[in-house]
């Protein structure tokens, strides 16, 4: 697609690099941002500039949040002995809509999948054990292990067993209401907030 600015086919450029925006929805959006006036573009760049500079990773669960803490893990009305270890931020979005969960979450930013080079030390399994292991930011009975059933998300649930197990918390899964090979993020809430409740011992 040659296009009669350069500046243009930056803009074009840039805006394909995101997911599932091929080379026309990035034109699209490319010409309907340059119909917009100046302050409306400013505005939209500065929010996005503002996900780099300002967002933070919360120190306990990994989570995003606007301060070094999140409002999940500071609330005093969330059961804190109980983790959902997930594997993105997107699925802690997809729990909370359930509505059927009140514990705390450990985001790994990822599942170990060797054919993809990601190993346990590529994502924050290490700091799961720490925090089940020194009570912070306070004691942990309950883990549940809620990442996809995949291969990949099997392979890291009996990882995090193997490593948890000697530390005797209680290890649990999700009930088999998520279709093996589904990601939480696609679960409907209903099924989703079923296997929360519904959740049982994980066995290795």
């Amino acid at each position: 697609m040659e296009l009669p600015s350069k500046v243009l086919q930056s803009a074009v450029d840039q805006l394909s690099t995101l997911p599932g925006v091929g080379k026309r929805s990035a034109l699209r959006y490319a010409l309907h941002l340059l119909s917009q006036d100046k302050i409306a573009v400013h505005d939209l760049s500065e929010s996005l500039l503002r996900l780099k500079t300002d967002l933070h990773r919360c120190q306990y669960c990994h989570n995003i949040s606007d301060t070094e803490v999140c409002p999940i893990c500071s609330s005093t009305k969330r059961q804190s002995g109980i983790v959902c270890v997930v594997e993105n931020i997107q699925d802690v979005m997809a729990v909370e809509n359930t509505q059927q969960y009140r514990g705390l979450y450990h985001v790994l930013g990822g599942v170990i999948s060797p054919i993809d080079g990601i190993g346990p030390a590529d994502i924050e399994i290490a700091s799961l054990v720490e925090r089940v292991r020194i009570g912070k930011p306070a004691h942990v009975d309950e883990v549940i292990l809620a990442l996809p059933t995949t291969m990949e998300g099997d392979t890291t649930n009996y990882y995090i067993n193997k490593l948890l197990e000697p530390l005797g918390v209680k290890i649990t899964t999700l009930a088999r209401g998520v279709a093996v090979g589904d990601s939480l993020e696609y679960a409907d809430e209903i099924t989703l907030g079923r296997s929360i409740v519904g959740r049982i011992p994980f066995a290795s």
